[in-house]
């Protein structure tokens, strides 16, 4: 628990300094350094990015860099996305959402890795439609998933309203704080999470993104998000072998209450498929051929 807790100050200095990465970082430690299932893990992510991001606002609206406007705007739009994805994850399995998680993953550090305009130039969307459309697009990525958006929110931010990249990251936070918690609040009906595991997770992250939402102005916003990137691809990959290892264990399994050789040999004749017997029983094992010759 305590590399959790050390891990969990790591999730808190990226949305104090970068106004995202929240959940990228908490579901992967919750799965595989908490031991959590996918979905509770999802669920306590969500709770864990809600307070460790507003947390982080209090510091930026300090400093004056949150704009409560377009933020407003654009997080009443995601929360309402945001819920009806919670919703909506009751409905999809572990598997698909653990490979949702990481493509969300692969994208954001592609994104990350490339370099963003401030807003100075560009399209906007400045309708009220388009922002509301954008919201909730954003929200419901966070419900299903559990990806609070921040590296989406943030270049958003910054194209939409033309804010620059401190006032687009504090007030990314703001609209993430929001969606996180609508996410949580979707998931909480149909998913328990274990109290003692969620509390001490987002203590650690609360006191790691209020020391980064503190030292912001010290940091090259530029060159963190670029190492950061690097670090998100990373963890993808090991999310996704472990997916495919988990996956291949599966496939390769045998099951343990099979009937016998006699059995099978006379359902198979009463089917019709006694003169190939070998292809039938692959068929129904849903083996290899040659894992079956070798067994017979």
């Amino acid at each position: 628990m305590s590399l959790a807790a050390v891990l969990s100050v790591a999730i808190g200095l990226s949305l104090g300094l970068l106004g995202g990465g929240g959940s990228i970082l908490a579901v992967p430690v919750l799965v595989h350094v908490v031991g959590l299932a996918a979905k509770p893990a999802i669920a306590t992510s969500l709770l864990v990015v809600s307070a460790a991001s507003l947390a982080a606002v209090v510091v930026h609206a300090r400093a004056g860099r949150v704009r409560y406007r377009i933020g407003a705007t654009f997080g009443a739009a995601s929360m309402a996305g945001a819920f009806v994805g919670g919703r909506l994850s009751e409905l999809l399995p572990d598997g698909l959402l653990l490979g949702g998680f990481t493509s969300v993953m692969i994208v954001t550090g592609i994104m990350m890795l490339r370099k963003r305009s401030t807003g100075a130039h560009g399209p906007r969307c400045i309708s009220n439609q388009c922002t509301a459309v954008l919201g909730v697009g954003v929200g419901l990525l966070t419900g299903i998933v559990g990806a609070g958006g921040g590296f989406v929110v943030v270049p958003a931010l910054a194209v939409l309203g033309g804010l620059s990249m401190p006032e687009a990251i504090a007030t990314s936070l703001l609209v993430i704080g929001a969606n996180s918690f609508a996410g949580f609040l979707g998931q909480i009906g149909h998913v328990s999470i274990d109290p003692k595991v969620a509390t001490a997770v987002t203590v650690a992250a609360v006191i790691g993104s209020y020391a980064g939402a503190s030292a912001a102005r010290r940091f090259r916003a530029e060159s963190l998000r670029r190492g950061f990137a690097v670090f998100v691809l990373g963890m993808a990959g090991v999310m996704a072998y472990g997916q495919l290892h988990a996956r291949a264990q599966t496939v390769h399994a045998i099951p343990s209450n099979l009937p016998d050789d006699t059995l099978l040999a006379s359902r198979l004749s009463e089917t019709g498929c006694a003169p190939r017997p070998a292809r039938a029983l692959q068929m129904q094992l849903r083996l290899p051929q040659k894992q079956w010759l070798t067994k017979h």
